[in-house]
Parts: C-alpha cells; structure tokens; sequence
C-alpha cells in the first residue's frame, strides 16, 4: 500500500503536468505557422499566401500561389505583376468577394527574366484594380515533387514588357 504522502505528490504531479508544459513558455504554437516553402504577406485586403515561383527551366517560371479576398462584399482582379528585369504574361485575376484564386491551378501569371533561378529570390509587386499595390519577395523552385503539378510557361515570350519596378 501507498503511503499518504507518495499518493499527494503522484496527484499534484498529475494536476500540474498540463500547466507546467503546455502554457505561457513562447513556444512554435503560440504562433502563425507556415509548413511550406512559399511566404505569405497579409498586409492588404488580398492575402498572398505561400507565394512562390515554379521553374522547369532556368530563366522562366509560373507563379504559384493563393490570393483570399477578405472583402465580404467587394470582388478585386489581380490586373498584372512586375519585377525588375522580368516579363510577365497579361492575365487578369478574378478575386470573388470572401473567396480566393489559386495561381498554382491556373498557371495563370508566367514570368520570364535572368532572375528566375532555383534558389534565388524574386522581388515581385502585385497590382490590384482596388488600387492596393502589394511587393512580396518569393523564392523560386524546380518543377518537381509538390510541384510538378504546376502548368510551366510555353517557349514563347509573354506578351508584356519588361518592368523596372521593385
């Protein structure tokens, strides 16, 4: 049989494990956390989320990424992408009121300039016809494992110039 003694410190042992490891210490789970290779920016009304560039081959790549409107009653469209030294196909981006657009799906934006490298970060600045201007700098990856999925761009040269913005 357990002495008295033993049996209150087994139970304050069991009463104030969950206090002393679960609470108050800073820990990963007191944080936004983001298991994915891509970064996020939530400054605006159109989040950017795990925003990165897909490359196949040096020099051109697909942006790939989710843009969440957190507008409930306004719609928003991504009107074109820059960087420095870097061409961007036109495409419009519809963004519905309290949803999102997944870039990933889409190949939607295609981006061509030395720049994209797997490896290297790009500095792209997103334009929106709400007005909101948002610059993001996301690194660039090969096209393959997660990522082979994403539709590269074709040999051919977007249809827009090169931009000078960053």
């Amino acid at each position: 049989m357990k002495s008295p003694t033993l049996r209150r410190v087994a139970i304050a042992a069991l009463l104030l494990a969950p206090a002393l490891t679960a609470c108050g210490f800073n820990e990963q789970t007191d944080k936004v956390y983001q298991p994915a290779v891509g970064v996020n920016d939530r400054s605006g009304t159109i989040d950017i989320l795990n925003a990165l560039i897909v490359s196949g081959t040096d020099g051109s790549g697909t942006f790939a990424g989710t843009l969440v409107n957190k507008d409930q009653t306004q719609g928003d469209t991504l009107e074109g992408v820059t960087g420095t030294g870097l061409t961007a196909a036109r495409k419009s981006v519809d963004v519905p009121a309290a949803g999102a657009a997944n870039l990933a799906e889409t190949g939607a934006i295609t981006l061509k300039g030395t720049s994209i490298v797997p490896g290297h970060w790009v500095t792209l600045t997103f334009a929106f016809s709400s007005g909101q201007s948002t610059t993001v700098k996301v690194p660039v990856v090969e096209a393959g494992g997660d990522y082979a999925h994403v539709q590269l761009p074709s040999s051919s040269t977007p249809s827009s110039s090169p931009s000078s913005a960053e």
